[in-house]
């Protein structure tokens, strides 16, 4: 990805590809404001308000569309630099031309993916952690995942990082100052204070780590796999929850070989389902792959629906219930079948729909408590994790440091994880990484 030295200014199509009512040029950089010019042949319009105007083939005049263009000048824009909205009709020839014409610009090319969103970091509109917000806020698919989303946009994770890495800065003050100026008559309860501090932020930083991974759940969604014998009726299940005709369903064991996965949304929260082949012991090389691949998916879970077959109830396939545990719902299928329904499974007919709602919300609820919006913002990705698990290391080997100059060290390593989160350092090796994700136009 280029860097802003360059001085060249970017655009792209910032709407969806294909035929639309209306699609969005974005332009940014220096020369953004001559690019209009040059398209419209007329000088710039009031800031903030969108003017109609006709676009122009800048050589041969010939007319590309009417529309709408918006000024927005720098610093104050979403980039920091001056950008150019064109709102066009969304038609592929309109977009065609319009792209043709932006190509043959001096100092004006196509953007890479989220390097509008890059150049807004680079220009101090936002940090890392709200960058991040907002690739997950393009690509959130339940309201869940928009929720929060727009929290970590709006900079509240952000906020948390930044008080702790102050908090650290202010402490390493302290230790500078008795490193630098021994001689001098600094407070005698110098270490207690510090102490005092580090031993807050490390139980706040603890805590915030200790959440079951609730953040990073809904952003990729809570993972459930079925898992059950054969013929227990586990595709049917499957196809029950995602309401049509995802698995194929039959009398003979083994039709399920490989793992089928389904995305929904229940009570607004993000899940995966994923049906797999039936657990027994099998000598046929391709089966016993299923079985392999069903066995690793169901420790991957974050949740299991255990599902037994109802026509043989109460004798529990051994297979399924070495994976039960407290991630594990008990199904037993072929409710029509059963002699006598207690309250230790969960029993529907996934052919009927019999006992279906009462596991549907019974799933509901379980995914809710996995899922569920904290007051404070949840950690969101293994970057954000990683950094603070590295920077608590650095925070409890502090107390045992034998001088002052390698507690100060500790305080230092410590606050620089911190940076690493949202870019208070010198971070250019994770650019790339985190910029990546996004889509052009972004």
């Amino acid at each position: 990805m280029n860097n802003l030295s360059d001085e060249q200014t970017i655009f792209a199509l910032a709407s969806g590809v294909g035929k639309a009512g209306i699609a969005v040029f974005r332009i940014s950089g220096p020369s953004a404001t001559d690019a209009l010019r040059a398209l419209s042949k007329k000088e710039l319009p009031e800031p903030r308000r969108a003017t109609r105007v006709q676009l122009l083939e800048p050589k041969t005049k010939d007319i590309l569309d009417y529309g709408l263009a918006v000024y927005f000048p720098g610093p104050a824009s979403f980039t920091g630099e001056d950008v150019i909205e064109l709102h066009v009709h969304g038609g592929r020839a309109v977009i065609a031309g319009i792209t043709d014409a932006l190509v043959k610009l001096d100092d004006v090319r196509l953007a890479e993916a989220g390097e509008f969103t890059r150049r807004a970091f680079e220009n101090g509109k936002l940090d890392l952690t709200a960058a991040e917000g907002l690739a997950d806020l393009v690509n959130s698919e339940t309201a869940a995942q928009r929720q929060q989303a727009q929290r970590q946009l709006q900079g509240d994770l952000g906020l948390i990082y930044d008080d702790w890495r102050d908090r650290l800065l202010k402490a390493i003050a302290l230790f500078e100052a008795e490193i630098d100026f021994s001689d001098e008559d600094l407070p005698l309860d110098l270490h207690e204070q510090v102490a005092e501090q580090i031993g807050e932020i490390t139980n706040e930083i603890s805590a915030h780590l200790d959440d079951s991974g609730h953040g990073q759940i809904l952003r990729h969604g809570l993972y459930i796999t079925i898992i059950g014998p054969p013929n227990a009726g586990k595709s049917s299940l499957l196809n029950r929850l995602s309401q049509r005709d995802v698995a194929i369903v039959s009398e003979t064991a083994g039709t399920t070989r490989d793992v089928i996965e389904v995305h929904l949304e229940l009570e607004g929260y993000p899940v995966i389902i994923a049906d797999t082949a039936g657990l027994r012991d099998v000598h046929d090389e391709i089966e016993s792959e299923g079985v392999r691949r069903a066995e690793e998916r169901a420790h991957q879970a974050d949740l299991k629906l255990a599902v037994f077959d109802g026509a043989k109830w109460p004798d529990k396939d051994p297979h399924t219930r070495a994976l039960i545990d407290d991630s594990a719902l008990v199904v037993v299928n072929k409710s029509d079948l059963l002699d006598k329904i207690d309250f230790d499974y969960l029993a529907i007919s996934a052919e009927t729909g019999d006992g279906f709602d009462i596991l549907l919300e019974r799933l509901k609820k379980e995914v809710e408590e996995r899922c569920h919006l904290s007051a404070s913002p949840a950690l969101t990705r293994t970057r954000h994790r990683s950094a603070l698990e590295n920077c608590l290391e650095n925070l409890k080997r502090f107390p045992d440091a034998p001088e002052s100059e390698l507690k100060a060290e500790d305080l230092r390593l410590a606050a620089r994880a911190l940076g690493r989160i949202t870019g208070r350092v010198d971070v250019e090796e994770i650019l790339d990484i985190i910029f990546k994700e996004f889509c052009i136009g972004k």
